[in-house]
């Protein structure tokens, strides 16, 4: 199965590109909380005695190092969600790592063929089910969610969210546009609601009767538990995870990728290397909720009693060849309207 975490050497929090380059150093950008972040780096720097920057860059990470260019200070790229990784890529912002280790850590399914982005932990997208009025095996298949069974009976968040547009662009990868777009209808006319809010929200609207499955990642379940306002709405449903006709549980990941700037090139492919690594996938595992991506690393204990699942075998990299197909499909149906 699969995960992920890190840490924050907070003394570089406003990095800059005034910054100093040295060679025992790594600077990031990461899209990821900093205390997700803390973690990792402690016990990188710990390991190998490199330092590691970390700079929260919540919005416009592609966009600033556009314009950072060649200056630009960081060396490594953490974000979530394969639509973002690819949008860095795409900004031409980032260089391909020839990596051993990481080919062999991390599946290929998880991970650029051109060796531009890998994945570093997992998230399943699943659906939440309330415990009282959902039985046993009536979750089956994603491409069920769309029967009319469930009229009026699902909530979701917006559909142009990019957890929701990659579930659809795995959708097109499996049936094709077409009927993808005709799952999307059936979707919609499915909901109980307006799409609003995250996926948490949406199982507080299960806790309260409003509906009674939502679609939500997994780490979800593990943030909520966590909250004594939110553990009611977690303690109302149980993970269930769907599958494809004729596939598997579809994942999302959170990633990393080298910047095309890196003026620690070394330093910063060895963190890289390290994130992949039994140590750093385990510290994932326990601290996000989250999948390891590397095959042998174990899930949480949390996270293993949610049950197991088949992953999907279609690479990430085609699901996100169908992002602009999958936006257009949402829009053309109107899905939040």
């Amino acid at each position: 199965m699969f995960h992920s975490s890190l840490r924050l050497t907070v003394a570089a929090l406003a990095l800059t590109t005034a910054l100093p380059a040295f060679a025992d150093e790594v600077n990031v950008y990461s899209h990821r909380q900093p205390e997700l972040i803390q973690p990792l780096v402690d016990a990188f720097t710990a390991e190998t005695g490199i330092a590691v920057n970390v700079a929260f860059v919540d919005k416009g990470m592609a966009e600033r190092l556009q314009a950072e260019g060649d200056r630009s200070p960081a060396d490594v790229v953490l974000t979530v969600d394969i639509a973002r990784l690819m949008q860095i890529v795409d900004a031409g912002v980032t260089q391909a790592v020839q990596s051993d280790v990481l080919d062999a850590n991390i599946p290929e399914t998880l991970r650029d063929p051109a060796d531009h982005w890998f994945g570093l932990t997992a998230r399943a997208r699943i659906v939440y089910a309330a415990k009282d009025r959902v039985a046993d095996g009536e979750v089956t298949t994603y491409e069920d969610l769309a029967s009319d069974k469930w009229k009026g009976r699902i909530c979701t968040r917006s559909g142009l969210n990019d957890y929701n547009v990659a579930l659809l662009g795995a959708y097109i990868g499996h049936h094709g546009e077409e009927a993808a777009q005709t799952w999307a209808q059936g979707l919609k006319a499915n909901l109980a609601r307006k799409p609003d809010g995250g996926d948490r929200d949406q199982v507080k609207a299960i806790a309260a009767g409003e509906c009674d499955i939502s679609i939500g990642n997994t780490y979800y379940m593990g943030q909520m538990l966590k909250d004594p306002e939110q553990k009611p709405w977690a303690d109302a449903v149980r993970i269930v995870f769907p599958t494809f006709e004729n596939g598997g549980t579809h994942l999302n990941v959170s990633g990393v990728a080298l910047t095309k700037s890196a003026p620690n090139k070394e330093a910063a492919i060895k963190f890289m290397e390290w994130l992949s690594s039994d140590a750093a996938q385990q510290i994932y595992a326990e601290t996000n909720n989250e999948f390891p991506v590397k095959p042998g690393v174990p899930a949480s204990e949390l996270v293993t009693s949610w049950g197991s699942f088949t992953a999907d075998a279609l690479p990430l990299a085609d699901v996100a060849k169908h992002r602009a197909a999958a936006l257009k499909i949402m829009e053309t149906v109107d899905y939040d309207g």
